[in-house]
C-alpha cells in the first residue's frame, strides 16, 4: 500500500487529510491532558484521597481518570475525525471530483447540509473508541513510569529521565490504539457512509459480513509503528512543559 500511494500520489498522498488532524492536535492533546488532571481529582474526591497523596493513587484508579478524559476530549476529537475521514475517502475516489476543497470548505459544507449535527455526525462512537482508548493510553504509561522507576531505584516516577518517558509514552500510544483500533474502523466507516440514515450497527454488521472480522483491525501494525514515537514525542513534550511551568503550581 505505501508503494502504490507513492507511485501514484507522491509524497503528498502520505498526507492525504492530514490539515484537519493537525489542526485539532494542540487544542486537543491540551485538552487531554488537562481532562486527564481533573479524572485525577474526581476519582481522589470520590475514593477519599488527600491532594497530599494524589501520587499514591493505584494504576486502576488512573486508568479510570484516563477513561473520564475522554469526554471533554471528544468535543474536539468527534468534528476533526469526520471532517479527515472524509477527505480521505473522496481523495481515494478518482471516479469524481472531490465534493470537499479544503477543510473549511468541508467543515462549512457539513454545517450547511445537516447543522452542527452534521459536523458531529460520530460523536457517541467516537466516545465509545476514545474511552477505552484513553484508559488503555494513560494506564500504561503511568504503567510503564512506575515499572522503571521500581527498576531504577526511585522513589517518585516524575524523577525518571527523559529517556524513560519516551519509552513509557511510546508503549502508551501502542496500548491506545491495540484498544480502539476495531471500534476507530466501525467509526470510520459510520462517518463516512453515503447513507445519512444508517446506523453503527448496521455498518458494523455490513463490515463483518462483506470483509469479515479481520476487517476491524485491519492497518493495526502501521498504526502501532505510527504510534511508539508519536506518542513518546507526546509525552516528552507534556513532561517537559510541565516540569517548565512547575513555578506556577
Amino acid at each position: 500500500m505505501l508503494r502504490q500511494t507513492l507511485k501514484t500520489e507522491g509524497v503528498n498522498g502520505l498526507y492525504r487529510g492530514v490539515s484537519a488532524p493537525i489542526t485539532a492536535v494542540t487544542p486537543m492533546f491540551a485538552v487531554s491532558f488537562w481532562s486527564y488532571d481533573m479524572g485525577q481529582r474526581v476519582v481522589s474526591y470520590v475514593a477519599n484521597i488527600p491532594d497530599e497523596k494524589k501520587n499514591s493513587m493505584s494504576v486502576g484508579q488512573l486508568v479510570i481518570a484516563g477513561g473520564l478524559s475522554a469526554f471533554p476530549t471528544v468535543l474536539i476529537m468527534a468534528p476533526s475525525e469526520r471532517i479527515k475521514c472524509l477527505l480521505q475517502i473522496q481523495a481515494n475516489d478518482k471516479s469524481k471530483p472531490p465534493k470537499y476543497k479544503s477543510m473549511m470548505h468541508c467543515a462549512t459544507s457539513l454545517h450547511a447540509e445537516g447543522g452542527i449535527r452534521s459536523i458531529y455526525k460520530g460523536t457517541v462512537i467516537t466516545l465509545a473508541r476514545d474511552i477505552p482508548g484513553s484508559m488503555a493510553y494513560f494506564g500504561m504509561y503511568e504503567f510503564i513510569k512506575r515499572q522503571l522507576s521500581s527498576w531504577q531505584g526511585l522513589d517518585n516516577p516524575n524523577e525518571l529521565s527523559f529517556s524513560a518517558i519516551l519509552t513509557a509514552g511510546g508503549f502508551a500510544g501502542m496500548a491506545c490504539w491495540g484498544a480502539s483500533m476495531p471500534m476507530d474502523v466501525v467509526k470510520s466507516r459510520y462517518q463516512t457512509h453515503s447513507n445519512p440514515n444508517v446506523s453503527v450497527l448496521e455498518v458494523y454488521q455490513g463490515l463483518v459480513r462483506e470483509e469479515g472480522y479481520s476487517a476491524l483491525v485491519r492497518g493495526m501494525r502501521p498504526a502501532l509503528i505510527r504510534a511508539f514515537p508519536a506518542n513518546a514525542a507526546c509525552f516528552f513534550g507534556m513532561e517537559l512543559s510541565r516540569k517548565a511551568m512547575a513555578f506556577l503550581d
